[in-house]
């Protein structure tokens, strides 16, 4: 009777561990298949933008050529994946592939057509809002919001050398050109910090009212500071006062309110480098 009922258990134990491993494998399949088709969905509208669109200026020109660039690497992921990650990134190309349509309707003065999902990439880089020109090693760079036949290179955002670079229309493709070593990295670092560090040029992405808050918020809070130094002065004044009194003499006359300050004010204004506009 025991070996009967120790059979059946083994027999139970067998089936549930078969159960469970077709469960996995069928959810495995699931998952595979469901990020197929969301990555060829992407893939196609992207081949679709790209039969029907068509334009001669420099800017719709450049987005369109980017776009289509995309469009075969996302081919290439698509045909060499085998899992649901593999599958994404294939996804992820084919949005910043339609990233750049949208950037090339805008370019032609037409409607961008809907809002994408959110590229991972430019995730926290923030957008370009107003324009700005700097002068590195003897060379000028111009960034803005809008395309124009000075800007006519566009990036959908995303982080070069763990350093943010917004969304927006460029002069050059330095983010390309800085990809190797040595020089072309030391260059677009330069570039990086010219265009997006307020040490060395017009910020342009809400900095200057994030700083003026800031120093704002500085210069208050070292005005309490100094009311506090003032107070504790006072408060030494009179502890002065009672030691002469109690000692006869002056020896102990202290408190002459050193405290008294103001100088912390205003220089911990910041701006918005995280996720917001630029």
């Amino acid at each position: 009777m025991e070996v009967a009922l120790w059979v059946v258990l083994i027999l139970m134990l067998g089936g549930a561990l078969v159960f469970w491993r077709w469960r996995s494998r069928s959810r495995r399949a699931t998952e595979l298949s469901d990020a197929r088709a969301e990555a060829q969905r992407w893939y196609e509208r992207l081949g679709g933008q790209l039969m029907n669109l068509h334009g001669d200026a420099p800017a719709v020109r450049q987005a369109l050529a980017d776009a289509g660039e995309r469009y075969n690497a996302a081919g290439s992921q698509l045909e060499q994946a085998r899992t649901p990650h593999q599958f994404a990134l294939a996804r992820e190309t084919a949005l910043e592939g339609l990233a750049y349509i949208r950037a090339a309707r805008t370019a032609m003065g037409i409607d961008p057509g809907p809002e994408l999902p959110p590229l991972a990439a430019a995730r926290g880089a923030g957008m370009l809002t107003k324009e700005r020109e700097v002068n590195v090693q003897g060379q000028t760079y111009r960034a803005g919001p809008q395309p124009g036949n000075q800007t006519p290179y566009y990036y959908p955002g995303g982080n070069w050398q763990g350093r943010p670079v917004p969304a927006g229309w460029y002069s050059t493709p330095w983010w390309k050109t800085a990809l190797g070593t040595g020089a072309g990295v030391l260059g677009g670092i330069l570039i990086a910090d010219a265009l997006f560090s307020p040490a060395f040029a017009d910020p342009g992405y809400g900095y200057d009212a994030g700083y003026q808050e800031g120093f704002n918020d500085g210069q208050d809070q070292g005005g309490d500071v100094g009311d506090q130094g003032g107070d504790v002065g006072d408060q030494g004044q009179d502890f002065g006062d009672q030691g002469q009194d109690f000692a006869g003499q002056g020896d102990y006359a202290a408190g002459q309110g050193d405290f008294g300050g103001g100088d912390f004010g205003g220089d911990f204004g910041g701006g918005d480098f995280g996720g917001g506009d630029w």
